[in-house]
């Protein structure tokens, strides 16, 4: 095992190929030796029972009036069976009648008879047989035969190994371009992070080969790369004005000494400002160390986590590709599932790492509202209901049904999110997870979480908020970045708020975010407040017509398939905005599904002009991007889109985005009815 950890991949899979095979050939080849063999004696047994059967009705004249002279002589008829090495005729009392036997004197032919049997002694079958007439037994017949068993299971052996080597060849030469099809792309995009984190070129990019999950990674990746190489030269900057600005102390220390030639009364003043200077150089040189330091971890972390899910991903791969493993289609779909959880794995890590990168560098815009926090703590219980009851953990929600707080309502439901998930995450089976929500003071709004887990010494509480720190949790069970609680932090001080913990060890801990405290707003425009009421709808099946608006084929194949598995639904397609336009005012579908960046006129501009048409107007309109900032979810649901869902996408939140949509339509038309 360790010889092969330290192979490549596509050793590894050679192996796996080989390995395989040659064990399937040996259990299908052994068996068929064993039932050959097995077809052999029974085929042989029935030939010398039929042979001792059609002797016994030969002879059965020669006993019944005596006759050893005629018994003697159907025995002799034998010798043509020459591997019939004895024989002989017993009487109805067990004595011997007449025998016959080969030149073998080794060959003991028994004295008395046996009970009728057939069996194998050594290389030779050895058979009793009544000999029965008109219904009464009046002798026993014995065959003494040789059965060269030993030589038919070494030939079926010899030829059950020619065809293992054949078969092996075989797997070998049609494994080798599978490998090359199916690994190809993401052990390049492995490549490309080795070469990052070895040679520090943070220019390099992935090729992105196709349009399914592994080029949705590609770009991802490329995107964490371009935002790394930002960060990179940023810091190349600063270390370059570092030593720009110790240059120009340095010259201003020479000025210094030459004045103090001529000024030996400002001698003590000019040294303490040399001195201060040279420790600000000093602290701004450190503090340029800390920043190369941190970047090496950085890089360091990140390789770590992006070769894990890359690993179970590259794995699970290879056994749905090959087509010599014996995969079941149960084993098959569960090799799927792990890849498609590695893969949302490998997307929350790159969508986390742009978030920290974003707050860090300032760029992160909100858009406060007043947010209702019963309605989001509702959505936030149906997103981690699931994963609590697969460890038959109970929540708890005891919150004030009026308390409101002005934020971003998309980051105050990260912030949540994040801590409900760890509660669950970190918590003991069977255990409790409590979200508490009161006024704090005048002016502030309190939301803890309390599980009853195994808590947090104090030196864990200080690392708590640093990035890439899981608190010796690298080696558990639990997927994590150590980034999410960072980005948490940020955001709540973004919007005025505060995030802290209590915690003690064996005793659970309990984390709370305080947030700015706002009064009850006006109702709600009401097909927001439909989309959020049907947030969950009910999946139905009433027809349906949809229309969809996207320039990729692959995109608009992906959504074909899903909207056929639907029974009475209908999608009519459009590959641009303008021609999407015009078969909406003809055809007046029930939803519209619209990309962002469309060739030409964009979807924004597309929805604006659907919005001045009176023909449809109210037809809801549903963003389907990959355009999957914050900033510009929140800027989509302003312009009126009715939801706005990001690619990659889920299914199940499609079909009930998509069935919420067709609610909202049908009771549009009701009301108008009415």
């Amino acid at each position: 095992m360790k010889a092969l950890r330290l192979r490549t991949i596509r050793q590894k899979l050679l192996a796996v190929v080989v390995l395989t095979t040659l064990m399937a050939l040996i259990i299908a080849l052994g068996a068929t030796i064993v039932y050959n063999l097995r077809a052999d004696y029974h085929n042989f047994s029935s030939d010398m029972v039929t042979e001792a059967e059609l002797l016994g009705r030969m002879t059965a004249p020669a006993l019944s009036f005596d006759d050893k002279q005629l018994a003697q002589q159907n025995l002799q008829l034998l010798h043509i069976r020459p591997f019939i090495k004895a024989a002989a005729i017993y009487d109805a009392q067990g004595n011997v009648f007449a025998q016959y036997r080969t030149d073998d004197e080794s060959i003991r032919i028994p004295t008395t008879a046996q009970p009728d049997s057939v069996g194998i002694e050594g290389d030779r079958l050895i058979l009793f047989k009544p000999i029965v007439h008109d219904g009464s037994k009046i002798g026993t017949i014995y065959l003494h035969a040789n059965y060269a068993w030993l030589q038919l299971a070494a030939g079926y052996t010899g030829l059950a190994l020619v065809a293992m080597v054949v078969a092996i060849v075989l797997a070998l030469l049609s494994s080798l371009p599978l490998q090359k099809s199916v690994t190809g792309p993401i052990l390049a995009i492995a490549d490309v992070a080795h070469d990052v984190v070895v040679k520090r070129d943070y220019a390099r990019r992935a090729v992105k080969t196709s349009d399914d999950e592994v080029g949705l990674l590609a770009d991802s990746f490329n995107d964490m790369l371009s935002e790394i190489e930002r960060r990179t030269l940023e810091l190349e900057n600063s270390s370059h004005e570092i030593a720009r600005e110790a240059t120009e102390r340095a010259n201003a220390q020479k000025e210094i000494l030459r004045l103090n030639a001529q000024l030996e009364l400002r001698v003590q003043e000019r040294t303490s400002q040399l001195e201060a200077a040279n420790r600000e150089l000093i602290d701004a040189k450190a503090a340029a160390e800390q920043a190369n330091q941190a970047k090496s971890a950085f890089l360091s972390s990140m390789s770590h986590e992006l070769r894990t899910p890359l690993n179970s991903i590259l794995g699970f791969a290879q056994l749905c590709a090959s087509e010599t493993l014996p995969v079941t289609p149960e084993q098959r779909k569960e090799f799927i599932d792990n890849i498609v959880k590695a893969g949302k794995h490998l997307l929350t890590l790159i969508n986390e790492v742009l978030d920290l990168a974003k707050v860090e560098s300032g760029t992160v815009t909100l858009s406060s509202e007043t947010v209702n926090i019963n309605e989001l703590l509702e959505e936030c219980e149906q997103f981690i209901a699931a994963a609590a009851q697969a460890r038959s953990i109970k929540l708890h929600f005891k919150q004030d049904m009026t308390l409101h707080v002005y934020a971003d309502r998309t980051r105050v439901k990260q912030i949540l999110l994040n801590l409900l998930s760890n509660a669950v995450k970190y918590n003991n089976d069977a255990g409790d997870v409590t979200v508490r929500c009161t006024r704090e003071g005048r002016g502030v709004v309190r939301i803890a979480v309390q599980d009853n887990g195994h808590g947090l010494n104090e030196e864990m509480q200080r690392q708590l908020f640093q990035p890439f720190n899981r608190l010796g949790q690298e080696n558990s069970a639990q997927e994590g970045t150590g980034i999410g609680l960072v980005v948490c932090k940020r955001l709540a001080e973004m919007m005025g708020g505060t995030i802290g913990l209590s915690s003690s060890l064996g005793q659970g801990s309990t984390f709370w975010v305080d947030l700015p405290h706002a009064h009850p707003p006006a109702d709600p425009h009401p097909q927001e407040a439909f989309a959020r009421r049907f947030g969950e709808a009910v999946q139905d099946d009433l027809p349906a017509t949809l229309l969809y608006v996207e320039d990729n084929p692959a995109n608009m194949k992906l959504i074909q398939k899903l909207v056929s598995f639907r029974h009475g639904w209908t999608l009519l397609c459009a590959t641009d905005a303008e021609t999407g336009i015009k078969l909406a005012g003809a055809r007046q579908p029930d939803a519209i599904l619209m990309d962002i960046n469309l060739p030409g006129m964009s979807g924004n501009e597309a929805l604006t002009a659907l919005q001045s048409d009176a023909r449809t107007a109210r037809i809801p309109v549903i963003a389907l991007t990959a355009s999957a900032m914050h900033e510009e979810v929140s800027k989509g649901k302003e312009r009126g889109f009715f939801h706005y869902l990001t690619k990659p996408v889920q299914i199940e939140e499609f079909y009930n985005v998509v069935s919420s949509a067709l609610l909202y339509a049908r009771e549009g038309r009701v009301k108008e009815t009415s």
